[in-house]
């Protein structure tokens, strides 16, 4: 068996699936297990995120989704070289991995007919079909049952300790800066689960830019910085922009001191079994009372720290 992986969330389930070693390639983003940074990586992005500002970031996105139709290359061949069995993608979003269309249309060429595995989830119940297939392409179903088992144990097990909450905190699950967006997708579950009330994002529903007024309108008692793609660090260094938003200071987070940067490309932006953890913590920080084991304290700074 010789797996292709275009996006992080997939790799870490084929790892959760105890299938690492048949890994072929990854996609340049793939960074979890250890092990994926030693694997061939398939794809790039056509510019450096890395150098730019958070709203340039913004903009060179937009704008070369504009010309291009995507802001990754695939290296065809490469991939011919690696002939995978099965490559894994997705069609959910033109930001995460190269498009859907572009795979399928480059295996049909390929020999032997790989499987095409798409990963479209919208819920936290689509990502346990999603590791449900993985498993059944890869020929781990019994990996795959056992292993959405115990994610789904853990999730309920938060879900019912958080509904011993006397109060749900209004929450900000903030996934960019510069402009604002809102959180989507599975990400405003993770927040109703973990015993908070979700001020802005929509459930099912792709990460939307607001207005920063609409955040003023909400009054989060918590907000949670969750930036797709990047770390703790990078989020401290835009603390600034948030603070020059006008009222930012009169938010009743800011002045109850519950501003927390999380690593959301680990925990939340990943389709993966690792969203699980996303919300243990999001739990230790809406309610470290009923979570004390989850607690931002109880977190390694690189994964939950203050943001002050």
């Amino acid at each position: 068996m010789r797996i292709v992986s275009l996006l992080p969330a997939a790799t870490e389930i084929v790892a959760a699936l105890g299938m690492a070693d048949s890994l072929a390639g990854v996609s340049h983003e793939c960074d979890f297990p250890a092990e994926a940074a030693a694997k061939p990586r398939v794809t790039r992005c056509l510019f450096n995120a890395a150098e730019l500002a958070s709203g340039e970031i913004d903009r060179r996105v937009a704008e070369t989704l504009a010309s291009s139709g995507t802001i990754y290359a695939l290296d065809e061949p490469l991939l011919r070289r690696l002939g995978p069995d099965v490559i894994l993608t997705q069609r959910l979003c033109d930001v995460c991995a190269v498009g859907y269309g572009s795979v399928a249309q480059m295996a049909a060429t390929l020999p032997g007919a790989p499987c095409i595995v798409n990963l479209e989830p919208s819920s936290l119940a689509d990502v346990f079909g999603d590791i449900r297939a993985v498993a059944a392409a890869v020929g781990a179903i019994a990996a795959g049952d056992c292993l959405v088992k115990g994610l789904t144990a853990r999730m309920d097990a938060i879900r019912d300790r958080a509904r011993a909450a006397v109060h749900r905190p209004r929450c900000f699950l903030m996934e960019w800066i510069d402009p604002p967006f809102s959180a989507g997708h599975w990400n405003p579950e993770l927040v109703g689960l973990a015993g908070g009330e979700e001020a802005l994002g929509s459930p099912g529903r792709h990460s939307a830019r607001i207005e920063w007024e609409s955040v003023l309108k909400a009054q989060p008692e918590v907000v949670v910085v969750s930036c797709c793609g990047q770390s703790i660090e990078r989020m401290r260094r835009d603390l600034p922009i948030l603070k020059s938003y006008a009222g930012w200071a009169d938010l009743p987070a800011v002045r109850a001191g519950r501003i927390h940067a999380v690593d959301g490309k680990a925990y939340f932006t990943r389709p993966g079994p690792r969203l699980i953890e996303g919300l243990e913590i999001l739990a230790g920080i809406l309610h470290p009372e009923l979570f004390p084991e989850f607690a931002p304290d109880r977190w390694h700074g690189a994964t939950v720290s203050r943001l002050d």
